[in-house]
């Protein structure tokens, strides 16, 4: 909870910046890469191994990350120095979330039963941005227990169309004694 509060406040300060500096889509570029070099486990025991000196630390990161702003090899500096590297890949998730808000854009997670194909994709965009009010970006996702049908998170909403969430309500009735 705490890694999460803390990743919105470093997120929302580069994101002041990157407005102000009008580099919006170059600091989302630049945390991606971060948080791609913190993905590999063996360079981050090097990080958060406290016999590494930070000078050898900035210097492998300076070297790693090549022609990244100046402003944001800093904040890597920055975490690099607080034991914070970790949460990089949360601070850019929680950076292309205020990015996407700040461009009318909701991300949907999508999960079905089978794979969908681009025109299906496009059409249900379509959909759930009526439903928002908003440009949705699915991501799908497949999972054969749902049987047929969807379930959609979308703006904070769940939308569940699935025939496995169908049945459970009818299981229910059913046990409930329910005529309809």
């Amino acid at each position: 909870m705490a890694r999460r509060f803390y990743a919105r406040r470093y997120a929302q300060a580069v994101f002041d910046i990157a407005r102000e500096k009008k580099e919006l889509d170059r600091w989302q570029s630049d945390l991606d890469r971060v948080a791609d070099l913190s993905s590999d486990a063996t360079v981050m025991a090097l990080f958060e191994n406290p016999k590494v000196r930070f000078e050898d630390k900035a210097k492998l990161l300076s070297g790693q990350l090549g022609d990244i702003n100046p402003l944001a090899l800093n904040l890597v500096y920055l975490l690099v120095a607080k034991g914070r590297l970790a949460m990089i890949g949360d601070i850019a998730g929680e950076y292309r979330r205020l990015l996407d808000g700040y461009h009318g854009i909701e991300r949907a997670e999508v999960t079905t039963a089978i794979a969908l194909d681009d025109k299906d994709v496009a059409k249900l965009e379509e959909q759930l941005g009526a439903i928002v009010g908003k440009k949705v970006i699915v991501q799908a996702k497949i999972d054969s227990s749902l049987i047929g049908g969807i379930v959609a998170r979308v703006g904070g909403k769940l939308l569940d169309g699935s025939t496995l969430s169908k049945l459970a309500v009818m299981r229910k009735a059913l046990v409930a004694g329910e005529v309809r």
